[in-house]
């Protein structure tokens, strides 16, 4: 028997990204955003509303990164979605984030956090707050990959967000191979 919950946004698992930018004055600034996803080979939307002041600069400056949350940042990622720049301009100082520039667009990577999607705005939607980017370049740090120099999602400890009950939790086992199990059903 199935339970009925109506119309939500339960997805599992909900990547939890960081995304940054910077700001008129060259001030970086970072949100926290769980509501998105890869949209196209080389394109990620989310879901951000225009009052947050890092929509405000990538509307401006036509760029943005996404970093993935690691669990190792619990608390820092946290508290980049329940304080708003506008009303703490040194959240990320406070977060003990620091900053680099990118070297692909107009954008500041999270030392930190080890991986990010380095983006192009494509499009901004005020009315459904849909941002669409154009991902130019992934960067990981040395630290996050495998001897094959591929990222090791072990490595970066991703978090994921559960809507349901307000946690974040790690990914967990590899349970299975893509593009390659379930030939086993081909006849």
């Amino acid at each position: 028997m199935r339970k009925n919950f109506g119309p939500k946004p339960y997805t599992y698992p909900q990547p939890v990204f960081i995304v940054a930018t910077y700001g008129e004055n060259g001030e970086p600034d970072a949100m926290n955003a769980a509501w998105g996803g890869i949209s196209d080979d080389t394109q990620i939307s989310l879901c951000l509303s225009a009052g947050h002041k890092t929509v405000r600069n990538l509307r401006e400056r036509g760029a943005f990164t996404v970093s993935m949350a690691d669990a190792k940042h619990v608390v820092e990622c946290d508290y980049l979605g329940v304080v708003s720049a506008n009303d703490e301009p040194k959240k990320l100082e406070i977060a003990g984030f620091h900053a680099v520039k990118s070297d692909f667009v107009d954008a500041p990577l999270l030392e930190e956090l080890p991986m990010a999607l380095e983006c192009r705005v494509v499009s901004y939607d005020p009315a459904t707050c849909r941002l669409v980017g154009e991902i130019v370049n992934v960067s990981a740090d040395s630290s996050i990959l495998d001897e094959a120099g591929k990222i090791d999602p072990e490595k970066l400890d991703p978090i994921t967000f559960d809507p349901v009950h307000n946690t974040y939790r790690r990914l967990g086992d590899v349970v299975g191979n893509a593009f390659r199990d379930g030939l086993s059903l081909k006849k």
